[in-house]
């Protein structure tokens, strides 16, 4: 296949490192001058250190329309605060395009019509004729560029982009499951991140593995109460895109939101913890937005709640920990409806 991969990030140079064993793959920098460096290095210094490009992988800046002409698959592999724009700009493309970003997006200008969206809302709003869907999942960036096992999920309603994402990357290390529940799958990616900061503190504070335990299995309950509220299905939040994601970002060491749980349950900022990664811990920027929304829709969210109450400074650490096992006793689990949709008890 040709593939053009929007985003010279951590995790698209290393999906176009992955495919670039097997098919002709251009990455695209915004940045012209990280295009050249990239490409005279044969390395991506910044983000992905000691790493050896392939010889099959083409690096290029400037017009993106050029980039990408006669690609068979184009894969954003931006920030959540940019998909916006790079599905706009995308906007007649005929062949399948995929994003990889995960979290939801804050309003524009303050309009309720663009607050909390989920990146296949965006796409619904600014460029509806694409073939386009997502790709998510467990994965490190590091560890899919050097070719350890990874499982990931292609999402879309279309059948056609989950098979050309999976045409691009399935392999021997990688493995890429179809799924066309992509408001579940989104879902999971977005609030797993929230959900490993609150891991981070727990375990910063020294809380114990009974903790972080009780702690993931609540917060997938969250997870899929959201996701039902919005109409996902409930086993996408069992699978890869849900739990999976779930608990690697909550307790993997490479986990950038989980970092800055550990950073704040030490005394650090949040401007410390942030400005120490390098890197954009989507949680952080997302975690308001997620308690917003989920508030709209009637679907209590107290580990997400508390996170935000942390993150505001409105809470300690030890008093946003405080703030969940004080609360009062509840059966784990509801019913939900007949059609498995919609519950938004607290459990």
């Amino acid at each position: 296949m040709k593939i053009c991969v929007h985003g010279a990030g951590a995790w698209g140079t290393a999906l176009a490192v992955n495919a670039a064993t097997r098919h002709e793959v251009t990455l695209w920098a915004r940045d012209a001058a990280q295009a050249d460096a990239i490409s005279k290095a044969r390395e991506n210094t910044r983000y992905l250190p000691g790493l050896a490009l392939p010889p099959a992988l083409t690096v290029r800046a400037g017009d993106l329309r050029q980039a990408q002409a006669g690609a068979e698959l184009v894969i954003v592999a931006t920030p959540m605060a940019a998909l916006r724009q790079q599905l706009t700009a995308l906007r007649g493309t005929t062949a399948p395009v995929a994003w990889l970003c995960k979290g939801v997006e804050p309003a524009i200008d303050n309009s309720p019509a663009t607050f909390g969206l989920l990146a296949h809302e965006i796409w619904a709003q600014v460029a509806p004729e694409l073939l386009a869907g997502v790709l998510s999942g467990p994965s490190f960036a590091q560890e899919v560029a050097e070719g350890r096992p990874t499982a990931l999920v292609a999402a879309s309603p279309h059948a056609a982009v989950r098979e050309a994402l999976v045409e691009a990357f399935h392999g021997p290390a990688l493995r890429v499951y179809a799924n066309d529940d992509i408001v579940g799958v989104e879902v999971g990616g977005a609030v797993k991140n929230v959900l490993a900061i609150a891991t981070g503190l727990c375990d910063g504070l020294a809380l114990g593995l009974n903790a972080r335990a009780a702690l993931i299995t609540r917060g997938l309950a969250e997870m899929t109460r959201f996701g039902l509220a919005l109409g996902a299905r409930a086993e996408t939040f069992m699978g890869l895109s849900g739990l999976g994601d779930l608990v690697l970002t909550a307790t993997g060491d490479l986990s950038r939101n989980r970092k800055v749980g550990l950073l704040l349950a030490q005394g650090h900022t949040l401007e410390q913890a942030v400005a120490s990664l390098g890197h954009v811990a989507e949680g952080v920027y997302c975690a308001r937005t997620v308690v917003q929304r989920a508030r709209g829709l009637g679907v209590e969210m107290p580990i997400a709640e508390g996170v935000v109450a942390l993150l505001d400074g409105r809470l300690s650490p030890q008093e946003a920990v405080a703030s969940l096992t004080g609360r009062d006793p509840v059966p784990e689990s509801v019913h939900a409806p007949a059609d498995s949709r919609g519950s938004t008890q607290q459990d």
